[in-house]
């Protein structure tokens, strides 16, 4: 790894975590409530290698086969997010490997989960997706339907249900970014008095490069960073 890369993630990941900082301190929260998931599904794996060594470790992918393969390659130290769709035919090769899914949007694959992690022994931490802009563009829950849904969801045994995940659309609209994200930590917080104290939803995975100021403004204790990470890295 040349020391122009290193160089370059060094100042990034610097320049990340004080605007993380200075977002915290706007509404009163601590830098250390909020993770930063470094999104690594466009880089190369030897920068993805560079910024494990600077002390970068959870890293997310939107490919279950790309996250496997990588969890191979890298220290164990790595946690892994899955952050893209996860088709219930690859439940089982991913469990194995993964910290923590960001995208559970639908009963049926949630039961799938819980079966799996049955049958392996496992217990995954998941995040329900939510579809809170409503666009058709985007996966999720739509927040009524994971309302009636939550009875059901509080019966599976074998899956710990972290919390919410949304993206907010790429829009200009910063006032509409922000309801979306409040809109999220109002439902959170709705299904944690609904579920009588059995589920905390500690989780809030919302913002990535573009919005995650706001995101942590609103709340989030994850934000998905890509683009930001690995800017002014060529070819990456």
């Amino acid at each position: 790894m040349s020391s122009n890369v290193t160089d370059i993630l060094t100042a990034n990941i610097r320049r990340i975590r004080e605007r993380i900082a200075v977002a915290c301190a706007r509404v009163g929260r601590d830098a250390q409530d909020v993770t930063m998931v470094a999104v690594t599904k466009y880089a190369e794996i030897e920068s993805v290698r560079e910024l494990v060594r600077l002390g970068v470790t959870e890293l997310g992918e939107s490919r279950p086969q790309q996250l496997v393969s990588r969890s191979e390659q890298l220290p164990q130290s790595v946690r892994w997010h899955l952050i893209g769709h996860l088709q219930r035919n690859k439940i089982e090769m991913v469990l194995p490997a993964v910290s923590q899914i960001h995208s559970i949007d639908s009963v049926r694959l949630l039961e799938s989960l819980n079966s799996s992690a049955r049958k392996l022994g496992v217990r995954p931490r998941l995040l329900l997706e939510v579809n809170v802009s409503g666009e058709a563009s985007k996966d999720g829950f739509a927040a009524a339907d994971l309302l009636a849904e939550w009875p059901t969801i509080c019966l599976l045994e074998s899956v710990e249900i972290d919390g919410l995940m949304t993206m907010a659309p790429h829009s200009e609209d910063l006032p509409n970014v922000r309801r979306v994200f409040r809109e999220l930590r109002v439902l959170r917080d709705r299904l944690a008095m609904e579920s009588g104290g059995t589920r905390s939803l500690p989780d809030l995975s919302m913002g990535m490069s573009g919005d995650f100021e706001i995101a942590i403004e609103e709340g989030a204790t994850i934000v998905r960073i890509g683009s930001s990470l690995f800017e002014g890295i060529p070819d990456r």
